[in-house]
Parts: structure tokens; sequence; C-alpha cells
């Protein structure tokens, strides 16, 4: 499938299009610009609690010129985080959340916190808690089967969500984003191969996507119509082929994504989708694209996960080959079938990428791996056009999240 998009000439911008340093609307939200910071696991909170480290990361990329800085990994719960050493949205976090978004705002950038429950990526033994899934799997960080919940303990997980949702908002984030992406828990259930379940929560799109659309109603209720909520949605599993049919043994695929969209815009609960793609579980570099750090993935382990990273490292961590705006041929789907506004993840590191995917219709542009090698290339971008980042897309960023984010090339 090509991958690539054709980008107008950096130097003559579609007049028609918006432009992406222009002051936009999400929601209820006044923006300076178009650009969003996306969520992407800093590494940063030893001890699961707001670190003076993590917000001068999110601070320094506030100023250098984003409209919105997504935390990451914001856990509702103990064992909903990938290990132990994440943020849990609980009271005792709370102090150190407020300096974070007031840290934010100080340079002009709304906050937003993606909320989440790492399911069946969860590290158990880490966390010391059993990992969730909509049905019972291998969860191969804590070498466990995880736990499928009864459906009185997916009550409780909507009002976990709710919960997380109001510590969040009331320590000054403007925006939440929900991930429902990567195999997270709320991914699992809308996966077919991954969610087997006989009760009102498996089987049919509508069935799998009812968990969802259950939290996306609950944390709506509790933060009311004053903050942006976008759900981080996967288009594609990156099992089996792209648009090939959605079975048992394949994953959820574009089709059923833009089916689940659409049961999203019809509740009413949302502001705006973005489209990602990739299975912390099963693809991971389909999100990323680029080179496959092999060798640096199991360098960052011990013991058997690192020797089993070494045997199934070709086999786990594919490579696949990168472009600007990568993922827009599968978002080009999803903006089709829905009118909420969409946040285009994926490549978007010049303008030329920015300019060509505003003249398609989308709303609004997320940004990752670029900002980590330069916080500031958005306003670099915005004074000088012809601006071209410095980000080789070697993904040697990615093993760093399990000691301390960076761009190990980074000078």
């Amino acid at each position: 499938m090509t991958t690539n998009i054709t980008a107008p000439d950096s130097s003559a911008p579609d007049p028609s299009a918006p432009d992406p340093f222009a002051p936009a609307r999400l929601g209820p939200l006044h923006l300076r610009n178009r650009l969003i910071k996306c969520a992407t696991f800093e590494g940063r909170t030893p001890d699961a609690l707001v670190t003076d480290d993590l917000i001068e990361f999110h601070r320094e990329v506030a100023a250098g010129g984003v409209g919105i800085s997504t935390v990451a990994y914001c856990a509702i719960s103990p064992e909903g985080r990938t290990d132990r050493h994440q943020i849990c949205l609980r009271p005792e976090a709370a102090p150190g959340l407020v300096r974070l978004t007031e840290a934010i705002h100080a340079e002009g950038a709304r906050a937003a916190a993606q909320l989440g429950h790492a399911g069946p990526v969860a590290n158990s033994v880490s966390n010391r808690a059993r990992a969730l899934a909509a049905s019972p799997i291998p969860a191969p960080m804590g070498m466990s089967m995880t736990h499928s919940p009864t459906v009185e303990e997916i009550a409780a997980l909507r009002t976990t969500f709710a919960r997380a949702a109001r510590i969040a908002v009331d320590s000054g984030f403007d925006a939440l984003e929900i991930h429902c992406g990567h195999n997270y828990l709320l991914s699992s259930f809308l996966s077919p191969l991954l969610n087997r379940r006989r009760d009102g929560y498996g089987g049919s799109l509508t069935n799998r996507a009812r968990l969802a659309r259950e939290v996306l109603e609950s944390v709506r209720e509790e933060v009311g119509s004053d903050v942006a909520i976008w759900v981080k949605l996967n288009m594609y599993d990156g099992v089996g082929a792209v648009g090939a049919p959605a079975r048992r043994w394949r994953g959820f695929n574009v089709d059923e994504a833009c089916a689940a969209a659409r049961l999203f815009e019809a509740d009413g609960y949302l502001d705006a989708i973005e489209p990602t793609a990739g299975s912390s579980l099963l693809n991971p570099m389909y999100l990323f694209h680029g080179q496959a750090p092999r060798t640096a993935f199991a360098d960052a382990f011990t013991g058997p996960m690192r020797w089993g990273l070494k045997a199934a490292g070709p086999f786990f961590l594919k490579h696949y080959e990168y472009h600007p705006g990568y993922l827009l041929p599968l978002a080009r789907r999803l903006r089709e079938a829905v009118d909420l506004p969409i946040i285009l993840l994926g490549g978007i590191t010049d303008r030329a990428t920015m300019d060509a995917a505003l003249a398609e219709g989308f709303d609004f542009l997320a940004m990752g791996r670029a900002l980590l090698r330069e916080p500031d290339l958005p306003q670099r971008i915005s004074d000088d056009p012809s601006t071209t980042s410095q980000c080789i897309h070697c993904n040697l960023c990615m093993p760093t999240i399990y000691t301390r984010t960076e761009c190990p090339v980074r000078g």
C-alpha cells in the first residue's frame, strides 16, 4: 500500500486551506494554532508522580510553539499502568499535575491529559496487579494471563475513568484524550482477535465498542462541556491485510474503525478523533514506521524478555518505510466516514505535509518524535516554511522510554 502523500511546494501552500499556525477552535477550546504535541510516554515519573523533569519537558515543548501539549499515559488505576513508574491519576498526584498544567499554560499552550488503561500491555509483575483484557490472553510484559473483567468490574472501570477525568480537570487540564488504541484495554475490547467474549461486550462491533462508548459517556458527564475530549482510535492493529474483513483471527481494521467512529459521533460526547494504528502487543512498529531498533529494544530489558526480543525481533519489530504523512491513507477513510474534526498523526514534520493534510480536510496535526529532537520545531517552521526536521526516524528514542525518554542523537 502506498503510504506517502503528494504535498504542495512548501513555498506555495494552497490558499484555500487553513493556516496551520493560525488560531483555531477545538470543541470549547480556543487554540493558538492547529498543532498538538501527541501523547508519547516521557519516562520521567519514577515514583508515578509528576517530576520537575517532566514539567520542564512539557514547558519546553509548549514554548516551542504547539497549541496543545499532551501528557501521556495518565493511568486511571494502579493496574492500568504499563509499569509502576507511570502516573496514576489519584489525589496524591494532583499537586504535581497542577504545577505541570501551570507551566504549559504559562508558555501559551493548552494542556491535555491522555487517560488510559494499559490492559494487556500492563506489566503485572511491576504493578503487582493482574493485567486486564477483554478476554484471557497472554500478557507478555508480566509473563502471565490477563484477567477478563466481569460486567460488574466493567461498571467499576467506567466509574474509575470518570474519577480520573475529574482529577485531571481539577488539576488544570483543558482537554482529555481517551486512549482507545494500540490494544490497550479499550482497544482490546474492539479487536475481534483479542475479544472472545460471549456477553454484551463481545461479538458484534456494536458490542465490542460498547465499553469505549460507555467510558466516553461517563467522562463527558463528569467533566461537562467546558473540556475538550477526543479519542485516540486505532484504524488498524497491524494484523492481517489492511482491508481484510474483520474476523476472529485478524485484528481491528479500518472498516470497523470507521463504523466505530460513526457510533462515537452519533453519541455526541466527542470533539475530535485522533486516528492511530499498530499494536503494542502484536505490531508496534506499524505506528512509528522508519527503522526498527531491535538490538536497542532487547538491550533495554534483562532476563527472558531480552532473549525473547532477540529471538522474536524480526517478527515482532517489523520494518515499515517512513514517508511524510504515512498514516494519511488510512486516516482518509476515517475523514470520509465522520464529520467530527480529525487530528492527523504520523510523519507531520514539515510545512508541506501540514498544508497538504489541511487542504484534504484534516483539522489538526499531531507531532511526536520530531519534538523530542527539536522541541522548537513548530516555531521554526512558522518562522521559515522551508525548515526541515532533523529527526531521521531511527526510532532509537523508543527503547529509552524504559529509563528516560529522549532523542539519543540530539545534539
